[in-house]
């Protein structure tokens, strides 16, 4: 089966010796793709909490959907833990567009190892 996307992708001009693109998809079987920003604050565990921040991945608009999303903690006590995971469903909001809520566990890092547990709520969208 084929899913026809449509995008533009873009030649990064940094001056270092790694070349990169970055790609846009802008529509995904006909339907404009969307993305939320997330962000908050990790669990108190061990003496500490970390911060973090992110864009989740695209998703098609106007239908049923959740985004992945992926992004790194905040680096505190000398350490960071990644996050990542798949959003719960679209939940409408009074006035038109949707959130997300997330939640998880942060994978395990630090001196003395341990994780975090994180959740929250995407931006409208």
């Amino acid at each position: 089966m084929e899913i026809p996307v449509n995008g533009y992708l873009v030649h990064s001009d940094d001056s270092d010796s790694y070349h990169s693109h970055n790609l846009y998809i802008t529509t995904w079987d006909g339907r404009p793709v969307h993305v939320h920003q997330f962000s908050g604050v990790t669990s108190f565990d061990v003496g500490h909490s970390h911060k973090f921040v992110g864009v989740t991945e695209p998703a098609p608009s106007g239908v049923p959907h959740t985004h992945r999303y992926f992004t790194f903690t905040s680096f505190d006590d000398g350490h960071r833990h990644e996050i990542r995971g798949v959003t719960g469903p679209a939940i409408p909001l009074p006035g038109g567009g949707h959130y997300h809520e997330f939640s998880g566990v942060t994978t395990i890092s630090g001196r003395i190892p341990h994780s975090h547990r994180y959740r929250g709520k995407t931006s409208g969208g």
